[in-house]
């Protein structure tokens, strides 16, 4: 897997592709960066041919990934993305899918894919990712990881390339919590709605049965472990239509410009997601960002200041065939962590057929580095 072009986009050997800057809690880490921030030398790929060609060679590094350096962690290598993080199933029509080592014959989880991968292989110790729609909760679910979407705009974004603003957010992976908690003290800032340490966790039977049955239990049985009150809380139908009509709108805001002429340098899933995205007009765009901000309110008042447990994915990591069809369900658990623009950390449990899932432990903004150290708890 170390030459797999489907894994790493840039990786000399050898590495490191960078060297730290500093020293400090990450001496001795490597970095598998998503090929969307910037490193400085380096040009972003996007998961994209096309745009890779025009790139531009960078001159400075992304915030995350001067910090990261900073901090005594070595960049490894540029690791590839879906085109644009506009899907979460891992499959680059350029580059293929990368492996996943916990499951093999089963896809890896997107768009912090190779990242990801990476990780679970060995070949790195940390993913520098992005999560919009689930982009690090997904994979961390299948390939038995742990991950984290932080609140949104805890951490800079600044040499990020976007997708849709409303909702990125810098994430990471590790094989351990005691690393995924290390870099969160280099990335983030110091809590402003700290957890009590008895900070109250809860589950809803409704958000449990959006999973498949294996799923549901092993992330019910750790809920159960970690003494999760049960809630009455149903997911409201028009909240996944609300995220995924700003997301397009965003997306196409964003991409359209250049893309107009070049949809045809897109594989077809991902291009079917912006030529829905181009139909997105100024009056539908408007509302949903008036129901996203509806449902940020919501969300964020049903939860308060309790910890929410939920599955990270509705199913374990599909086969390729069945990858779209499990993205929906998917979907629709995600995007609570996200319309709420809350922090999200999946907790790798294994179901009862041997197979890797997620735990997803959602907090109150603002609550990033203590729902670490809880989550580390519950996961012990």
């Amino acid at each position: 897997m170390v030459s797999d072009l489907s894994v790493w986009r840039v990786r000399p050997e050898p590495g490191p592709l960078v060297a730290p800057t500093g020293s400090g809690v990450l001496d001795g880490e490597t970095v598998a960066v998503k090929d969307l921030f910037a490193v400085a030398g380096e040009r972003v790929g996007a998961g994209s041919p096309a745009w890779l060609a025009a790139a531009p060679v960078e001159e400075e590094h992304a915030d995350a990934v001067a910090r990261l350096l900073a901090a005594g962690a070595a960049v490894a290598g540029l690791a590839q993305t879906e085109e644009f993080a506009y899907s979460l199933t891992g499959a680059n029509a350029h580059h293929g899918t990368p492996p996943n080592p916990r499951a093999p014959g089963r896809i890896s989880g997107g768009s912090t894919s190779g990242p990801a991968t990476a990780v679970a292989a060995g070949q790195a110790s940390v993913a520098l990712g992005t999560d919009t729609g689930g982009s690090v909760r997904v994979p961390a679910a299948y390939q038995g990881l742990w991950g984290i979407r932080p609140t949104h705009g805890a951490v800079p974004s600044g040499g990020l390339l976007p997708l849709a603003p409303s909702f990125d957010t810098v994430g990471w992976l590790a094989r351990d919590p005691g690393t995924l908690a290390r870099v969160g003290e280099v990335l983030l800032s110091a809590d402003t709605a700290p957890l009590p340490q008895d900070a109250p966790l809860v589950v809803s039977d409704a958000l449990l049965d959006l999973a498949a049955p294996e799923v549901r239990d092993a992330v019910g049985q750790l809920a159960r472990a970690a003494g999760a009150r049960p809630v009455d809380w149903a997911p409201e139908p028009a909240w996944l239509a609300a995220f995924q009509t700003l997301q397009a709108a965003e997306a196409w805001a964003v991409h359209g410009a250049w893309l107009a002429d070049r949809m045809d340098t897109l594989g077809p899933a991902v291009r079917g997601r912006f030529e829905r995205a181009r139909s997105v007009g100024a009056a539908d765009a408007e509302a949903a960002r008036s129901d996203v901000a509806r449902a940020r309110a919501q969300i964020r008042d049903r939860l308060g200041n309790r910890v929410l447990v939920l599955p990270s994915t509705a199913t374990v990591a599909p086969r390729p065939e069945d990858a779209e069809a499990a993205r929906e369900a998917t979907m629709l658990l995600t995007c609570v962590a996200g319309l709420g623009g809350l922090p999200a950390v999946s907790v790798p449990v294994t179901t009862s057929g041997g197979l890797p899932a997620g735990a997803c432990l959602v907090g109150p903004a603002g609550s990033d580095r203590s729902l670490l150290a809880l989550a580390a708890r519950v996961g012990r």
